[in-house]
Order: C-alpha cells, then structure tokens, then sequence
C-alpha cells in the first residue's frame, strides 16, 4: 500500500476495525475457495491416479492376455509340427553341423589343431544295392528245374551233357506249427509181493498242471512284450492254428511265468546297483484293479538300467506311484552318478549321500527344438537365441559323436579338451539371455538353468553319457506295446509284464534272442534250487550254443 492509499484511510478507530474486519472477511473467503480449490484438485488428482492405475492394471492385463495368445499360438504351432512335420529331432540341427566340423579342428587361436581326433569322423558312403545271403544255417528245399529230352539235344544231333548249375534263393514262412508235448511216464510194480508202485516222476514245469510248455510261454511272451501282440490278437492267431484259448487263461499264464522268475529279477537288481552308473525314467501305464484309485488312473512303470558295459541289465519296475518315495526305494543301498531328466520326483534320492546327480541334454535339447517348431515361420532366422542354443548343443554333439568309440579314459580326456570349452562359452551366453518365462523359449531357459550343474557332470567321467537316450530307446517298444494292449488288468498283471518286459530288453541288450533265453530260462528255472543254479541263467553265463540249439529245435519240429 502507497503512502496517498494511507492517507485516504478514515481516522476513526472504529470505521477502521470495520475496514479490518471487512478484509478479514474477505481473506478468510479466499482461503476457502482457495482450500475448496485445493480439495478439488486432490480428488482430480486421485481420480486422475486411480485411472492411472487402472490404466496400468489394463495394459499389465493386456499385456498378459498377449503372452497367453502367443503362448498358445506356440502350442498350436508346436502340435502342428509334431502331428504333421518330420518326427525328428536332427533336423534342428542340420544347418551347423557342416560350420561345426570346422570350428571342432581350429584351437582358440584360429590356427588348425594338431590332434588328429579333433575332427569329426564320418562313416565311409555304402553303396545301395546287392542283396545280402541268407544265413547259411536255415533249412533248405532244393527243387531241381531240369530239361525234358527232347530240350537236352543238341542241333547237332548229339546229346548234351551237364556243365553247372544255376542257383537262386527264395524265403518261404511256414506258419508257427503248434505240437503237443505228450509226458509218458511208466509205473511199475512187482508181481511178487504187495510193495506200492512206482511211476517215473514227471519233470519240473514253469506251470505245475499247466498244458502251457516252456517254448509256449515263450511264445506268448515274446509275441506280446517284444512284439507288441496283445493277448486276445494271440488268440485269434492260436484259432488259425486250430486251438481255442481263452484271454484269461494266457494272462493267467503270463502271471506265472513272471512269478517264476522273480529270482532271477532280483539277481539282475544286484548287478545293476553294483555298478556306479544308473540311468532312469519312467513311463505311464494304466491298471484296472488298483486298491483306493479309479481305473482311469495313471500309474508307472519306472525302468531303469545299470550293470558294466559288457553285462548291461534293464529293469522295469510297476508302481501306482510317481512319487519320489519309489527312486528311493529302487536305489536304496546305491552308491554312484544317478542320470536322469528334470523330473522333481528324482530330487530327494539325488540328495542322498554318495548319490551324484547327472542331467541329460537330450532333455534339454528337446525344450529348444520345440521352441523352435513354436516360432512363426517369418521368424525363424539363422541367429535366433533358439538357433544359437541349439548350435551349441550341436557342437557338444559334435565332439561326443568323434568321441563315441574311444576308451572311457580317452572320453575323459577330449571332453575335457574340447567340451569344457563350450561349456563354459555356453555359460556365458546362457547368463545374458532374458525372455518371456513363460514361452517356449522361456521354459527352455528356465529348464536349462535349473539343470545346468547336473548338466556339466557328465565331462567328470568317460564312463558317463550325454543323455539318457539309452533308456529311452528300451522304453518304446514297452510304449508301442501300450498302444495296442492300453491297460492291465490287475497289479499282478502290471508286476508280471514289468519281470518279462526286464528279461527280454536285457536279453536284447547283451545280444541273445529274446525267444531262445525266456525258453531256456523257463526250462531252466523250475529245476534251480541254489544261488549258483540262478546265476547261471543269468544273459551273459548262458552258453550261445544252447540258445542256437534250441533255436534249430523248434525249426526243426515246425518242418517235420
């Protein structure tokens, strides 16, 4: 206020208490609306954030109904590919392996190695054609073509003579040719006195009063667990043959019979525990008649192999269970590398002592390779993070394919030469990526990370694997069996297939006809009445010869 607005005030005390109170008046007015101003501008304001916040919790949502279109664009892509492209996990590969074969020879320097098994061996090209000879031990017919006489003269008028002969070989099949086993057995008796007779004593049989012969029960077995024919397609095959038997009556036989070799089971569990090298994974199967769960039901057969090389065993092992509680029960007692996938049921038996876990990159490889199969066409470029991935797990490959031949120590040496090295360059790229957890490429990544210890494990010892694609390989024909047989009826059915389903991949593995073994092992075992009659039924104490054999045996009765 200036000095002449000073001037113009009233001099009287009360005309200015008025005036005062006037402007007081009018201030606390202002502050009012200023405070309603400012109140309003609160409430703006929380509508404005609480919009804000709407908008976020929209486009978070949005964002996530994004990943889960994309995610299941993937899996429509993904089921697309396993329905309809090629069924096989090279094909991802196939793009680097001509780059990988040079980048395997050059050191880190970039100057060529001087190791000459640091290259990749590729097998010398056969040329297709010519027939192989049939195997000289199978039975022949020789049907003679000879020329009428009149064809054996000459235009000359003389008599032609025979010079060689020309030969060619056709395979015929006659069908299984079903014989009856007749037991004769004499009774005596003395003529002079009242002594009891006495009548020769029947041999031991797999099944007591059974009509089911040894090579029968072989028969069956190896028709519905190496062959995949279930056991009411059997018998249609037995009606072909003019014998009626009933489903029932050959399951019931198949239970017997793996019954009887429960001992012989046992046995293989030893031998597979006492080595220090345990591969396992587990499959589902269905079985009808299980205490407290409904016959839709999943339930497991968990299989496992073991043994030294040279004496491998496969084991297959019913359980209602997929719970951790079965590896524990299954390895109890064992020492030694444990290798499987990334399965949590295998956590709590990996912490036990003395137990060294050990992952598999065929696993590992598999979440990449479906990765891939999920990204749009358009997008899948050379250097992709699922093509680069993929390109290091090749070159791991790479260098256990040069590898695969050598000695254990050897093994040792060249992982350690050649796959540490990308290993840890895999690493290195693998602690850089960031992506979508829940993709594919996500769920690879997050896969791989989780496992990457039990990953690096297997350069720790020549002796180990890669992966665990050896079991995996004794698991089909037990899955393609599934497909036609689909359940079992009883545990007793499951426990019985999970004993022949062992026998026969073990037998297979240590190279013996599936046939010959379960018919000589069921001829054998009725008779054994000690440890050592046991082990000698074992695959690897079974003399080739026997097996041969018995083998020319039944090809024999099927001509006569």
């Amino acid at each position: 206020m200036d000095i002449d607005a000073l001037d113009k005030l009233p001099t009287d005390v009360k005309e200015l208490q008025r005036l005062a109170r006037q402007l007081q008046q009018q201030i606390q007015t202002k502050e009012r609306e200023i405070t309603e101003q400012e109140r309003e501008l609160t409430k703006q304001e929380r509508e404005l954030n609480k919009k804000e916040r709407k908008i976020a919790k929209q486009q978070n949502k949005l964002a996530s109904l994004h990943r889960i279109i994309e995610k299941l664009f993937e899996e429509r892509r993904l089921d697309r590919a396993r329905r309809f492209a090629a069924n096989s996990e090279k094909g991802a590969l196939q793009y680097c392996l001509f780059d990988e074969a040079e980048q395997l020879v050059e050191t880190e320097e970039g100057k060529p190695s001087e190791d000459p098994d640091s290259g990749i061996e590729v097998k010398a090209h056969k040329r297709r054609g010519g027939r192989k000879p049939l195997p000289k031990d199978l039975p022949r017919t020789r049907i003679v073509h000879e020329l009428s006489e009149e064809e054996k003269r000459c235009a000359c008028g003389c008599q032609m003579q025979k010079i060689d002969e020309v030969s060619s070989e056709q395979l015929d099949i006659i069908p299984a040719q079903i014989t009856v086993i007749e037991h004769v057995r004499y009774k005596y008796a003395c003529q002079h006195c009242d002594e009891a007779p006495k009548t020769a004593p029947m041999p031991a049989q797999p099944i007591p009063k059974s009509r089911a012969s040894a090579g029968f029960l072989a028969y069956v077995a190896t028709s519905k667990y190496a062959d995949g024919i279930p056991l009411y397609r059997q018998c249609h095959v037995l009606g072909r043959l003019g014998i009626e038997q009933e489903r029932h009556t050959l399951a019931h036989q198949m239970i017997k019979a793996g019954e009887l070799t429960q001992p012989l089971i046992n046995l293989l569990n030893e031998n597979a525990l006492d080595h220090p090298v345990v591969q396992m994974d587990e499959t589902r199967t269905q079985v009808l008649q299980e205490p407290g769960k409904a016959a839709s039901s999943q339930s497991y057969m968990w299989v496992m192999r073991g043994g030294p090389p040279d004496q491998p065993v496969v084991l297959f092992n019913y359980d209602p269970s997929r719970s951790q509680t079965v590896p524990e029960r299954l390895l109890f007692g064992y020492q030694g590398y444990l290798q499987t996938d990334g399965y949590a049921g295998y956590n709590k038996v990996l912490e036990t002592e003395g137990i060294t876990g050990l992952g598999c990159w065929q696993h590992a490889r598999r979440k990449f390779t479906d990765a891939q199969k999920a990204i749009k066409r358009s997008d899948r470029m050379p250097h992709t993070r699922v093509q680069q991935a993929l390109r290091f797990i090749g070159r791991l490959y790479a260098i256990e394919k040069s590898a695969k031949k050598k000695e254990p120590e050897e093994r040792y040496r060249i992982r350690q030469q050649k796959s540490v090295p990308v290993l840890e360059e895999f690493k290195k790229w693998l602690d850089h990526i960031n992506t979508n957890p829940s993709g594919k490429l996500g769920e690879a990544i997050t896969y791989l990370r989780n496992q990457w210890e039990r990953l690096l494990v297997y350069c720790e010892d020549g002796r180990l694997e890669i992966d665990n694609n050896w079991i995996e390989n004794k698991i089909r024909p037990f899955a393609i069996g599934r497909k036609n047989w689909l359940f079992s009826a009883s545990q007793k059915g499951a426990t019985a297939s999970a004993s022949l389903y062992s026998l026969i991949e073990t037998a297979k593995a240590n190279h013996l006809n599936e046939y010959a073994y379960l018919k000589y092992i069921f001829t054998e075992l009725p008779k054994a009445t000690c440890l050592e009659d046991y082990e000698r039924l074992l695959p690897w104490n079974v003399e080739l010869s026997v097996l041969q054999g018995m083998l020319k045996a039944s090809a024999t009765n099927a001509v006569e």
